[in-house]
């Protein structure tokens, strides 16, 4: 079982106000899958694995249509990452086990 397994409760401080999201991940050697949900829709993720460091990628339509790239560095029961909001440039994660 890796750091990252486990229920998670992100916050994404986008140029919209803060989104939340709850998102399960279950990590496999050097992939993840996973399922996240929120006010953008509920959406299975999948990933990669780097040491204690996921990224993946989600494809949205609210509020516009655009794909998300997430990183996020797990450390202990906490997560802090960026995630590139298309041509909107970065903005900041954080995420506690929930």
């Amino acid at each position: 079982m890796s750091a990252a397994d486990g229920n998670w409760k992100i916050t994404i401080n986008t140029p919209m106000g803060a989104q939340e999201v709850n998102a399960s991940i279950t990590t496999s050697g050097d992939t993840f899958t996973g399922k996240t949900s929120g006010r953008m829709g509920d959406s299975e993720i999948s990933g990669k694995v780097n040491g204690d460091t996921l990224t993946w990628s989600a494809a949205i339509t609210q509020p516009m249509p655009m794909t998300l790239e997430f990183e996020a560095t797990v450390s202990g029961d906490s997560m802090s990452g960026n995630v590139k909001l298309g041509a909107f440039g970065n903005a900041p994660l954080s995420g506690v086990r929930a």
